[in-house]
Order: C-alpha cells, then structure tokens, then sequence
C-alpha cells in the first residue's frame, strides 16, 4: 500500500472515530439523529450548510468542468453565489415553522402547511429520487479518489463499494452529529489544500495565471468565453436559476436549517458562506493548468482532470492529502443524503401507511434503510457513466419541481392548494423525467423555436410547466371547494 493510501485511510478512520466519539453522551432518538436535537448554532450550521452544498463535485466537477467546458463553468460561481441570498430571506421562517410544530423531515413541512400526508408522501418521493443521483456523484468522487491515489492499485469497482461501505457505517453511527464535526476538519483541509494546489500548479507550470489563460485560449481561442450555441448565454441564465431555486429544496440542506439553535445563526451563515465560493476559484485554476499538462481526457473521464495533475506534480504522501480532502467532501454531504432519504421514508411514507409506528421503530426503519439505499445508488453508480457535474444537474432538475410549492406556502393566506401544488410536482417530474430518459432537449423536441429558447435549460422549461399547472389546478380546486362549501350553508340553513 503506498504512503497517498495510508494518508487516506488515516483520514478515514479518523472521520469514524469522530463519528463514535460525536454520540457519545446523547440519547440518539429520531430528533437527535436527524436535526441534532435543534442545538447547532452559527458555527456548526454554517460548517453543515457549507459541506452540503460545496462537495466532491465542487472538489472533482468544477475542476472538471473548467478542463473540459472553459468559461460555461462559471455558472457554478454564480448559483452558489446567490443561493444564500435566498437562504438569507426564506430558511429563517421555515426554521421558526419547524422548531414550532417539532418537524424533522422537509417532508414534514409540506404535511402540515398543506394538511396533506399524500403530498408529503409525494415530496419524500421526489427527495428521494433526486438524491440518488447525487449520492451516486459522492460515490463516484470517492471511487475516483481512492482508484486513482491507489495509482492504480485499487480497481475503481472495489473503491466505490468501500466508499459505499464506510459512508454507510458512518452515518449510522453517528447521523447529523458526527457529520457536523467531520465538517470542521473537512472546510480547514479543503481550504488549504485548494488555495495551495490552485497557485502552485499554474506557477509550477506556466510561470503564472495570466500566462497559463494566454496558452489556453492561443491553442483554443473562445474556450474561455461563453459561446453562442450549445453552453450559450440562455442555458447559463436559465441554469443559474434552475440551480439556485433547486439548492435549497434539498432534503438534507433543508434538515440542516432544522438543525439551528435559532434564526439569527442561519442568517449568520448566509452572510458569510458565500465567501466559500472564492475556494471555488482556486479549483478552477487546477482545472484550466491540466488542459495542458493532462490532455486528451474526454467524456467522463474529465472528472480526473485535478487528480491526475496533482499525481504528475506531488509526491506520493501529498497526493494522499489532497485525496483525504476529497473524501471528506464527499462523506459529510453523503452521510446527510443517505440520513435524510432513510429518515424521510420512514416517517412520511412508512409512518403514515403504519400510523401506530413509535418514533423508536421510525428511527430504527431509518438506520435500516440506510444500507438499502446506498446499495441503490451503487447500482446506479457503477452502470452509469454520465460524469459528475451531468449527474447534479439532473438531480437538480428533479429537486426543483417542488420550489413553487414552497414559494406558495411562505405567505400567510395562499390560494395554492394541496392539488395544485401536487398537479404541479408531477407534472414537472413527468418532464423532467420524459426528457432525461429519451435524451431529448427542447431544440429536438421543437426545433422551430429561437435558438436561445432551445437552449434553455430543460429544469426551468419543467419549472414553468409546474407553475402553470399549480396556479390552473388550485384555482379550479379552490373554486370547486368553495361551491360545495356554499352548497353546504344552503343545505344546512
């Protein structure tokens, strides 16, 4: 085993003994498991909201993105960059919701705002269904990592089922406790390790950032730029926005917001995590320098890029330093997917076909499930071969469809229904769904239309669809409620 694996392997066991130690001392019921018994406050929140929203795709997609897209990368910049504006307005008022009426699941908060177990049972579905891809892209960051630290000693089949093994073990050991504390060791590394590895390798290489940006776009001008078809300035605009309304509908980003000890430490969060997305720079630099020092990687293969020139440039030892920051990227937000999927299908799907279930025997389906689903998302991840940053963009699109209803229920008196908002879910799945499974885009589909209407992207075309059939199918619901409400004054008078 060479030294990158042991260092590796050190951080791994590390993240375990975290795990254990985080438990120690509380009584881990449904509450304490999921949300942490609502205690976190400004600094673990921010570490929690942090390690879900920047993970091995910020670590291993960005950097892949900027080797084998250029300039269309940089909507990752811009949707991370707004997504805390949002946060800042919206996850207060859900925090106060939850901590009110005890919710621990995002499932939970549709339930009772709209008085609907089923539209419940409908949110955890779609939850559920956009994490696996997201939870297959932790995988695949951390089969990358281990496979290719091993310097090919480890088979990437067998560094995907031990990253599914250890993100299982450790989630249930420790559920949102152990992540929060994984977290703090995660942002420090990370930090360090991008900020060093984004200066060193352009100036190792090129002699600087500006003269590497010069070779780049000599050998191929425009690759820097946001070009007029295909990327273009329409799927960039409509997929920031896709992203940002999509970010914080995530079950386990939602959790987290449960997980505060009051509102003013999510503000707090909001107002400084943005100063994150500046690492995102030096992951970029990584990216752009391996163009010209690993070229020819191609398809999925471009999630390699940032290893494979650390490997070229770093001792062994090192290299087994940037992967340790790799895999804690991709276990913080892993073990909170796989906690949240297992957590909200106990409790808003099993619990309400078993209403006598206790919160023990929740708790206990939950852990359950856990292994359950994370061999899901290892079928899926190793006969899947869509790279990293397809994956999220994906899952985004499924996750997304359930931003009107949230939207709607914010205000005090809302004319959406619980039919509306249901009608609107599914039909923006349905799209979603149609248009990922036949490999179609709205240019295929309608090739009439303008070209910057073709290369929307496909999440907001759903998007819109739902909207439209949340606002038709309430206002028809509603009207009809309040005719037989009407008839039942008449009736009764």
């Amino acid at each position: 085993m060479n030294s990158a694996l042991l260092v590796i392997f050190g951080f791994l066991i590390f993240a375990l003994y975290l795990g254990i130690k985080a438990k120690k001392g509380k009584e881990m019921n449904l509450e304490q498991w999921t949300v942490g018994g609502r205690g976190f406050g400004a600094i673990f929140v921010f570490l929690l909201m942090a390690g879900e929203s920047f993970t091995t795709f910020t670590f291993l997609g960005a950097s892949s993105w900027a080797y084998g897209k250029g300039g269309p990368a940089l909507y990752i910049l811009a949707y991370l960059s707004l997504l805390y504006v949002l946060i800042y307005w919206v996850f207060p008022t859900v925090w106060k919701y939850a901590k009110d009426h005890n919710l621990v699941s995002q499932s939970d908060y549709f339930v009772s705002k709209y008085k609907s177990k089923y539209l419940g049972v409908l949110v955890t579905f779609i939850g559920v269904i956009s994490m696996i891809p997201y939870i297959v892209l932790q995988l695949k960051g951390l089969g990358i990592i281990v496979s290719e630290a091993s310097y090919g000693t480890i088979s990437p089949t067998i560094a995907i089922w031990i990253a599914a093994i250890s993100v299982t073990i450790y989630v249930m050991i420790s559920g949102i406790h152990g992540s929060a504390w994984t977290a703090v060791i995660k942002d420090i590394m990370i930090f360090g390790i991008v900020i060093f590895i984004g200066l060193y390798i352009p100036f190792h290489y090129y002699g600087g950032i500006q003269p590497m940006f010069e070779q780049i776009n000599e050998a191929n001008p425009g690759f820097l730029t946001i070009p007029d078809k295909g990327l273009s300035m329409s799927w960039l605009i409509s997929t920031v926005i896709m992203t940002v309304f999509g970010a914080i509908m995530w079950p386990h980003i939602f959790v987290s917001a449960y997980s505060a000890k009051s509102a003013k430490a999510i503000r707090k969060n909001a107002i400084f995590t943005p100063l994150y997305v500046v690492m995102l720079l030096f992951v970029f630099l990584v990216g752009f320098a391996a163009i010209g020092q690993v070229p020819g990687l191609e398809g999925a293969a471009i999630d390699l890029a940032l290893l494979r020139v650390s490997i070229q440039t770093f001792d062994p030892w090192f290299v087994g330093v940037i992967g340790a920051a790799g895999l804690l990227t991709a276990l913080v937000p892993g073990s909170m997917m796989l906690m949240t999927a297992s957590s909200a299908l106990a409790k808003n799907v099993y619990k309400v076909m078993i209403p006598s279930a206790t919160d023990k025997q929740v708790l206990t389906l939950s852990k359950s499930l856990v292994p359950v689903i994370a061999l899901i998302s290892v079928y899926f991840t190793l006969n899947g071969g869509e790279g990293i940053v397809t994956l999220l963009l994906m899952a985004y699109s499924f996750v997304t469809q359930i931003f009107p209803a949230l939207l709607a229920c914010l205000v005090k008196k809302t004319f959406v229904t619980k039919q509306g908002a249901a009608a609107g879910m599914i039909v923006g799945m349905f799209v979603v769904g149609y248009i990922t499974l036949t490999k179609a885009s709205i240019g295929t589909l309608f090739p009439s239309l303008p070209q910057g209407v073709q290369e929307l992207n496909t999440g907001i075309i759903a998007l819109i669809l739902n909207l439209f059939v949340t606002i038709v199918v309430s206002l028809l619901t509603r009207s009809f409620g309040e005719q037989l409400s009407e008839k039942d004054k008449v009736q009764s008078a």
